[in-house]
């Protein structure tokens, strides 16, 4: 947000107008429509008595509503990474469960199939790891409280990174284990 409509944002909250503020401020009522109107802009003195007079730090009246900023980046985040792990969740469930009847029915073709098939889950699988590493979330918990729009204290986090690499090798063998108890099935029901 531009600093003449933080401004007029935070006097307009307060029922100022815009004489009423220019007083309080100690300028004339047209510095405070050249600020407004972006026409110039307030000097370090200035800024420090807004500051007190709108009750927030220099950072946020100067930047903006930051927190605001930063929790409408969170939800699109958020919104990203659960569209993509939804998508990537479906396609990994697909690869476990289409191998032995695309092979049983379609043979060689089949097998091509269900290749192509993991090749662009893989490209998912890859968009999705990106996705975690970009918003710095690895482990279960880590990933719930992204998608809760929450996050871990450092000690908390230190602890879920002390995690990541065992849960990794445990994820892939459960896999596999998966995968090859789907595959015994299927052979049983369809063989």
């Amino acid at each position: 947000m531009e600093l003449g409509a933080q401004i007029r944002r935070l006097r307009n909250e307060r029922g100022w107008n815009q004489e009423e503020f220019a007083e309080k401020a100690y300028v004339s009522r047209q510095t405070v429509s050249n600020w407004e109107n972006q026409k110039c802009y307030p000097d370090v003195h200035s800024l420090l008595i807004l500051s007190d007079l709108f009750g927030v730090s220099l950072d946020e009246l100067v930047k903006g509503d930051v927190e605001d900023m930063k929790q409408e980046i969170s939800r699109d985040s958020i919104s990203e990474y659960n569209r993509w792990a939804n998508i990537y969740a479906v396609m990994f469930i697909l690869a476990i469960l289409l191998p032995y009847p695309l092979a049983k029915f379609f043979s060689w073709w089949g097998i091509v199939g269900w290749a192509v098939f993991m090749a662009v889950t893989l490209g998912v699988a890859f968009k999705v790891e990106g996705l975690k590493k970009k918003n710095d979330i690895q482990t279960y918990r880590e990933i719930v409280a992204f998608t809760e729009g929450k996050t871990l204290d450092d000690l908390e986090k230190m602890r879920e990174e002390a995690k990541r690499s065992y849960q990794k090798i445990l994820l892939a063998v459960g896999s596999a284990v998966l995968a090859g108890a789907v595959m015994f099935a299927m052979h049983l029901l369809l063989g």
